[in-house]
């Protein structure tokens, strides 16, 4: 992958607009691949510092990227309340200006840009593209079942589930005051997720109720969206088999309000083992291959909580770090330089022959290596989607967002992991344990890996890929 400074393609552009964040970016970037095989060529759009860190592997791709200011100071925070405030002040105006220049570079024998795709989370691009009159297609980078839940919305404010200010409140106290009490399963099929499980109860009671509203008005926004692109596998949730593709579209379908986009079941996209599936914003340490050459099969324990670990916490780090070094197992920790000051004193130095600490890996590829045995995550789905691949069982340590209900899949749906409590040498070790020495659990990933990950899939996939490029040529 490279910023490409050569002109831009001459025709079919599809412009694609990607959260700026690592987990939203690396499924753009493929959907993009698969795209180029189709004869479009993609123009990836990201900020400046997005664009600047994007560490590719392969030069020879042949999807361009473009960079807009977003108004961010230098050494200032990008947060989620940060960037949010940037897209709406000052990346629209710039990504506006982009694809005013491209689309009308047209006329003048340049671009031909017949779409935009963008993420649901850059839902202000949705209006951009709108205000330009170039066709606009959503992308729902994480799992349907997520995105069901946050279609959602308007029904649990209807029926009174949530509050206005996103709390769940199913029942009333004696008092009056709402309380919830239970669990919510908004569509059949669906785990049940608890009352502090849902995407946007993270941070502060302020931070709570403003992702909620960030969350209304997204949906607003995609409203008015003829498609919407999911990187998911249709066969996840697919509880009866169907071999009519038109049939197939419906039962997708089935439990949107008819104001939403029809849903195209894309993924997942791990599967396109390509140039861009290996965009990364951080260099990966390769030494991890040669150090799992040394280890038993299915020994070493790998833990990765992706790019965002805010959320866990110095505490927590240590307390994880204590329960791996009272393991004894093998371990391939990925920890980022910053949070090491929260390890152990002496800590790097006591496991330096037990495990080795990086701070980013090359994770497809340790996944799939037959020395590692299990896999302790977050539950992103980019993760939960490399380790079925790869066929690595999980333990389960959700943080936020959609991750408890890519959980809720994992452990009660599909069966290929386990939850942990807390990160504690007893949590730690007993989750250790369960997915190491649980045969069933290998067959449930055999079988997974098999219905989302095989041929007949990927077929579904493609066919739905289809259907959309088809549409898109007649408007």
């Amino acid at each position: 992958m490279k910023y490409h400074q050569k002109s831009l393609p001459k025709k079919k552009m599809i412009i694609m607009v990607p959260y700026p964040a690592q987990g939203h970016v690396t499924p753009m970037c493929q959907l993009a691949t698969a795209l180029v095989h189709r004869g479009y060529c993609p123009v990836v759009v990201t900020p400046e510092f997005i664009h600047r860190k994007i560490n590719p592997r392969d030069e020879n791709t042949d999807v361009s990227f473009l960079s807009i200011p977003d108004g961010l100071d230098e050494d200032g925070p990008r947060d989620f309340f940060a960037i949010e405030k940037a897209m709406e002040n000052d990346m629209a105006t710039h990504l506006e200006h982009l694809v005013r220049k491209l689309h009308e570079d047209e006329k003048d024998g340049g671009g031909n840009v017949v779409c935009v795709v963008v993420d649901l989370l850059c839902s202000y691009a949705i209006e951009v593209a709108e205000r330009c009159g170039v066709p606009v297609a959503g992308f729902w980078a994480v799992m349907l079942a997520a995105y069901r839940l946050i279609a959602a919305i308007p029904y649990m404010l209807h029926t009174g589930l949530v509050s206005e200010t996103g709390k769940c409140c199913c029942s009333h106290s004696n008092h009056g005051t709402p309380q919830f009490k239970g669990q919510i399963c908004i569509v059949p099929g669906q785990p049940k997720l608890g009352p502090d499980d849902l995407p946007w109860l993270i941070g502060t009671s302020a931070a709570k109720i403003s992702r909620f509203k960030f969350w209304i008005r997204t949906l607003d926004r995609s409203s008015s969206l003829r498609w919407l692109l999911v990187n998911s596998s249709p066969k996840e949730e697919e509880e009866e088999e169907c071999h009519d593709h038109e049939q197939k579209i419906r039962l997708i379908n089935a439990y949107d309000q008819e104001h939403y986009p029809f849903i195209f079941p894309v993924g997942p996209l791990s599967k396109h083992a390509l140039t861009c599936k290996n965009a990364t914003f951080w260099e990966e340490d390769m030494t991890c291959l040669d150090w799992l050459e040394k280890q038993r099969a299915s020994s070493v324990v790998y833990v990765s909580f992706g790019s965002w670990v805010s959320p866990i916490g110095e505490g927590k780090i240590k307390s994880l770090a204590l329960a791996l070094e009272a393991s004894k197992r093998p371990f391939i920790w990925v920890l980022g330089l910053s949070w090491r000051e929260g390890l152990p004193q002496g800590y790097l130095e006591r496991v330096s022959k037990q495990g080795k600490v990086v701070s980013w890996a090359p994770q497809m590829e340790v996944l799939r290596h037959e020395a590692v045995g299990c896999y302790l995550t977050h539950c992103g789905w980019n993760s939960t989607n490399e380790a079925i691949q790869c066929m690595k069982p999980l333990v389960c340590y959700p943080v936020a967002g959609d991750q408890f209900v890519n959980c809720g899949y994992i452990t009660d749906v599909w069966r290929i992991g386990v939850k942990i409590g807390g990160l504690e040498e007893k949590d730690v070790e007993e989750g250790f344990r369960e997915v190491l020495e649980d045969g069933k659990m290998t067959e449930s990933l055999l079988r997974l890996n098999g219905r989302i990950m095989g041929k007949e899939a990927s077929l579904s996939a493609t066919n739905y890929l289809t259907t959309f490029i088809d549409d898109l040529d007649k408007s």
